[in-house]
């Protein structure tokens, strides 16, 4: 059946090649086969188009987000791939800011249908190919490109960058990218190119020597934005250690790129000013109600919730709203979760969601009350009734936590 609307296309999309957003590992399929194929196919539209290619375990969304806002400020035309979405497939793909038609998808996921392939590319390759299609389109002089899963055999790992950007490594995903730091930093360092000029955000002991060797067998210029003397404005407070150091990221980056995209003070006053406007950057430490303070976060792994609640440290009187996909590292996260807290532990409506039982078996393990609930607004609800005016309400764990709190189209 052809697909006549944009809810039949998005519905085709996810039934046809199940995402690993919904479905989790089942839906990864590593290597760069199949994408080089479907984009020649299609015409190479990556043989037109720059990037910024931006990998690592924490962070990726917020340096890209803040990279393509910037570069919007800068008059640029900025396509920008990020995943997952939150409400709506089309966050994923945008220029400057602005996210793909849904015709757009729609005629999209037509060609797609009808092209003769001789195999069945996954769900992320297809959303690639429709993005860079899309920027190519759009006449994008710049693309800021998010990796979906580790780096090496992730499927945009098909483009040569103008600048290759690593966040930072912690453990994540072992079952596909390794058991230690080295193992998944090597996976990451899987996008350093030859000769083309890599940023990385932190230097750590154990992924450096990785990171050094990749780049001097490469002959790529190293530089370790942790090093450089850049302090975060005050006039933007974004919350938490880890923004501040993707701040330092970005503008190490933008220093190497000055060449190509020249950037002043005010362009990147703007592109913070204007960050959700010029990228629809949201769910990462956003402030959603007062009396009491609401916010939501997007942090799931261990070391984005341990620099979640590193930044509550101080409050005598937090409420957690608390949901996680079924496949993390619970043994890992709930030793981070402060005695002292209010917990509201819940499920959420995506399919990879923790039950409560497995909530209640890790809670019951490390000594954490809570309560327990089997819908995340109920959950927020409760803890809104429970909390004082002054009080503050941490809702975190999951992408597919925060999207439950969005109308969904």
């Amino acid at each position: 059946m052809t697909v006549t609307t944009y809810r039949e296309a998005t519905d085709w999309l996810f039934q046809q090649f199940p995402s690993y957003q919904h479905i989790g590992g089942k839906a990864y399929k590593p290597g760069l086969e199949h994408i080089n194929r479907l984009l020649a196919y299609f015409g190479n539209p990556q043989h037109d188009l720059r990037f910024i290619h931006v990998a690592g375990t924490n962070g990726k969304g917020s340096t890209c987000s803040m990279l393509a806002s910037i570069l919007t400020e800068a008059g640029n035309t900025v396509g920008l791939f990020t995943s997952p979405h939150i409400q709506d497939f089309r966050e994923r793909i945008r220029v400057n800011g602005i996210m793909v038609s849904e015709a757009f998808v729609m005629e999209c996921t037509q060609q797609i249908q009808q092209a003769e392939l001789g195999f069945e590319p996954s769900f992320f390759e297809i959303s690639f190919l429709m993005a860079l299609l899309y920027f190519k389109a759009s006449e994008c002089n710049v693309c800021v490109i998010e990796t979906g899963l580790g780096g090496r055999l992730d499927a945009t790992n098909c483009i040569t960058p103008l600048i290759s950007l690593i966040t930072n490594i912690s453990i994540e995903h072992t079952q596909f990218l390794g058991n230690t730091i080295p193992e998944i930093a090597g996976e990451k360092a899987g996008i350093i190119k030859n000769d083309i000029p890599v940023v990385i955000g932190e230097r750590e002991q154990e992924s450096s020597v990785v990171f050094d060797r990749t780049a001097h067998e490469k002959n790529a210029p190293l530089t370790y934005a942790s090093d450089a003397k850049i302090t975060f404005p005050s006039e933007f407070p974004l919350l938490g250690t880890y923004q501040q150091a993707n701040y330092k990221l970005v503008v190490t980056a933008l220093k190497v790129l000055r060449t190509d995209f020249p950037v002043s003070n005010g362009h990147i006053s703007a592109g913070l000013t204007n960050l959700a406007q010029n990228t629809g950057f949201y769910g990462r430490m956003q402030v959603v109600g007062a009396h009491p303070t609401v916010i939501f976060d997007v942090s799931h792994n261990e070391a984005g919730i341990k620099a979640t609640l590193d930044y509550f440290s101080d409050k005598q009187n937090l409420f957690i709203v608390y949901g996680t996909s079924a496949d993390k590292n619970l043994d890992a996260i709930f030793p981070l979760f402060p005695r002292e807290s209010h917990y509201f532990f819940t499920e959420f409506t995506n399919e990879r969601s923790a039950t409560i039982g497995k909530l209640r078996e890790f809670s019951s393990k490390y000594g954490i009350d809570g309560t327990f609930f089997q819908s995340a607004a109920t959950a927020l609800e409760a803890a809104k009734s429970t909390a004082n005016k002054t009080d503050t309400i941490l809702v975190f764990g999951s992408f597919f936590l925060i999207s439950d709190f969005f109308e969904k189209k």
